[in-house]
């Protein structure tokens, strides 16, 4: 299949296996959640009546005080252990390399279907100024803008890391929940060519 370049009239010729998949639901919900699971830290954690601080001296004689208790680290006193106390645990998920490669090329080619991709033959600011930049990409429409080049320079990044909504990736670097949070995804043609090499 053929995709337009903006502000060109030339096309690029890419495959039908990277850019015109049907989307697969199940396989993007699926990578999407593992990949959202993966960035929990999941250092929760809490201590038993065994880990407290505390002396282990039986406070009360066994007999003829009442209720019947060893030390003050058990559950039911204040400043005891939790009784079924959480421990760190890890959220991730197993994905196939290959079920992770086919989820980014479902979004990649819904994307193409929505028209939220564009192919650009590069993209770069004149300035370092943030002021620049954002009427550039205001003039290309509102909203969340992902940007994926392979030669970002120091102007960009520069002028870019304070526009909210805006970000800039590596082919490398792309992940599925960004591709599917923007509202429109700028391609440069030689990410086109390493996004065919890696998923095709």
């Amino acid at each position: 299949m053929e995709l337009a370049i903006s502000g060109s009239s030339n096309t690029v010729s890419v495959a039908d296996c990277v850019f015109g998949q049907t989307f697969r639901e199940d396989l993007v919900h699926q990578v999407v959640n593992a990949y959202r699971a993966a960035g929990r830290a999941g250092t929760k954690a809490q201590k038993t009546r065994s880990e407290v601080t505390g002396t282990t001296k039986k406070f009360k004689k066994q007999k003829g005080g009442g209720a019947r208790h060893g030390d003050y680290r058990a559950p039911i006193f204040v400043g005891g252990g939790v009784t079924f106390a959480a421990r760190p645990r890890d959220f991730s998920q197993k994905v196939n390399r290959k079920m992770y490669r086919g989820a980014i090329a479902s979004i990649l080619s819904e994307l193409v279907r929505q028209d939220r991709l564009s192919v650009v033959e590069s993209f770069d600011a004149d300035s370092g100024k943030t002021r620049d930049l954002a009427s550039k990409l205001k003039a290309m429409g509102e909203g969340r803008t992902l940007l994926v080049t392979e030669s970002a320079s120091e102007n960009l990044m520069r002028a870019g890391r304070n526009i909210p909504g805006f970000a800039v990736v590596s082919v490398s670097s792309m992940d599925p929940v960004s591709l599917i949070a923007a509202d429109r995804v700028l391609v440069t043609v030689d990410s086109v060519k390493k996004i065919e090499e890696w998923l095709a």
